[in-house]
């Protein structure tokens, strides 16, 4: 039998490599029998890394694991759900054109001679959903079903299993407020009957309702462990960041003589809502301006970017261009009026692998490269030798395939992408993610470039001092809304943070942020 008094959980001394990259690097995670326990850290930190590991879907390189009194090395996902560790990803993985009782039991349907006991089945699945205040028809398929009811039935399939542990990955990211609360009554449930819970999520406020400890990741490493009581939102926000301002960054760029404020808007967005997602977001950029977007992976800023490009049309509110307002219903009505948007997954919506370096270069030239159908090649040609020297573009040939090119010469190829249609308002969403340190100065040389050249830039990056160093202005997000803008001298780490922390701006960023779990 177990020892009581020892962890459920214990993860000690854990790495992971991927082709000689360190994912995780000596990384710990303890959870004790019967809490909840929070897991969080920025995009890369590792979390993902570290529960894959645990699972069972990766093998750890060394370290020591501990579940329920033994030492494990789960083959596979199902031989730790087995032993009873449950994971809900935030990407429902359900079976849509199965009924939801079979979702529920699925590889584990009750038999009764051999054959599947459906009437034990559906009974048993609609008392475990009835737990979770879902009172549905447990018959019908579950693509009938909302996403909330999905997320709902994979926790119920995770119930059903009896499990010691259960994981939630981002579980609240498809539900309404009410759902929300459900799933917050049931966690706190599932914690009385003595069943403990990770709970990965970005949301700080989530956090707080629910976690009785947290811990911190970042780069791969575990940075803190403490009881959620006792640290501030300010100070989980310094943990997960961590970052201190270089040296050679330290000189921001900024509006001295004040002549962007004259400057009419190059676009305006007011009080945009999309879903759950977007929440009131409200920021200008002019001509000539560095506008950065900062606030925690999940405050909107992807989406914000997403929703001025037209990539995903907003619900409400408005978008104005230079003066006249627009509803931009598709990317291609945004390239039509001089927007480009460097997207944050250069791998899966920036470049085209198979694709050589020129044809990627002008993918959003090619509606004006054409004559009677047929691309210029000539014309194409020019401009594609152009861009390459004056970016400074490292490939053997302008027909070699973008795939075999560096992460930094990829993202300068989607850069000049933009470039040649001669933008007026550019979006960079983590223009420098995943490049070396050469070619990341290179990039931030560059935007700077531009903006003195008159080129309006929206800028995303979870680098607080790239923020700092680069923006004119900063608009910090905070759970899908604007809730603070920052100019001048205002723009320091410990305001960006405060603000992303509590959702509000403060002349002194320690007025507010010294009590644990305060709230905006």
């Amino acid at each position: 039998m177990a020892d009581q008094s020892a962890p459920l959980l214990s993860m000690q001394g854990i790495n992971k490599q991927f082709l000689g990259v360190p994912a995780l690097r000596q990384a710990h995670f303890e959870v004790t029998r019967g809490e909840v326990h929070a897991l969080i850290g920025q995009n890369g930190a590792g979390k993902s890394t570290l529960i894959k590991v645990l699972t069972g879907v990766y093998a750890k390189d060394s370290g020591r694991i501990e579940f329920d009194g033994r030492e494990v090395a789960f083959p596979s996902p199902h031989a730790a759900q087995l032993a009873g560790l449950s994971t809900i990803y935030q990407e429902v993985n359900l079976v849509p054109f199965r009924s939801m009782a079979e979702n529920v039991f699925l590889n584990r349907e009750p038999k009764r001679f051999g054959f599947i006991d459906w009437g034990r089945m559906n009974r048993e699945a609609a008392a475990i959903l009835q737990r979770l205040d879902i009172d549905v028809d447990v018959t019908r398929p579950m693509y009938d079903y909302s996403i909330a009811t999905q997320q709902m039935t994979a926790l119920a399939r995770a119930l059903s299993t009896e499990a010691k542990l259960v994981i939630m990955d981002e579980p609240t990211s498809a539900l309404a407020e009410q759902e929300v609360q459900t799933l917050f009554r049931v966690i706190r449930q599932l914690k009385s009957e003595g069943i403990s819970v990770v709970f990965v999520s970005h949301r700080l406020d989530e956090l707080y309702a629910v976690s009785d400890r947290v811990t911190v990741m970042r780069d791969g490493r575990t940075v803190e462990e403490c009881p959620m009581s006792e640290i501030s939102r300010f100070e989980l926000v310094s943990r997960m960041l961590g970052r201190e301002l270089a040296a050679e960054l330290s000189h921001r760029r900024g509006d001295e003589d004040g002549a962007l404020a004259d400057r009419q808007p190059v676009l305006e967005a007011v009080d945009l809502h999309r879903g759950r997602a977007l929440d009131g977001v409200s920021l200008s950029i002019r001509p000539g301006e560095i506008v950065g977007l900062a606030g925690l992976l999940g405050s909107g800023r992807s989406e914000t970017a997403r929703a001025i490009f037209g990539a995903d049309p907003h619900d409400s509110g408005t978008i104005t261009v230079e003066g006249t307002p627009l509803h931009l219903k598709s990317p291609r009505d945004a390239v039509e009026h001089k927007i480009g948007f460097a997207s944050e997954d250069r791998k899966t919506d920036g470049i085209i692998p198979q694709l050589s370096v020129r044809e990627n270069l002008t993918l959003a030239l090619l509606p004006h490269l054409r004559r009677h159908g047929i691309v210029d090649r000539k014309r194409q040609a020019e401009i594609v030798d152009r861009f390459i020297k004056a970016i400074g573009i490292k490939c053997s040939s302008p027909d070699q395939p973008i795939r075999e090119l560096s992460g930094g010469n990829q993202q300068k190829v989607i850069l000049a992408r933009w470039l040649c249609i001669n933008p007026k308002l550019l979006i960079l969403d983590e223009p420098t993610r995943g490049i070396d340190v050469g070619a990341k100065r290179d990039i931030q040389v560059l935007v700077r470039q531009l903006a003195d050249e008159g080129l309006a830039v929206l800028l995303i990056s979870s680098e607080l001092e790239e923020i700092i160093a680069d923006a004119n202005r900063v608009v910090t997000l905070r759970d899908g809304r604007s809730v603070a803008e920052l100019t001048g001298d205002q723009i320091t780490e410990d305001a960006l943070m405060h603000a992303m922390a509590t959702g509000s701006a403060a002349d002194d960023a320690g007025t507010d942020a010294g009590s644990p779990g305060s709230t905006a």
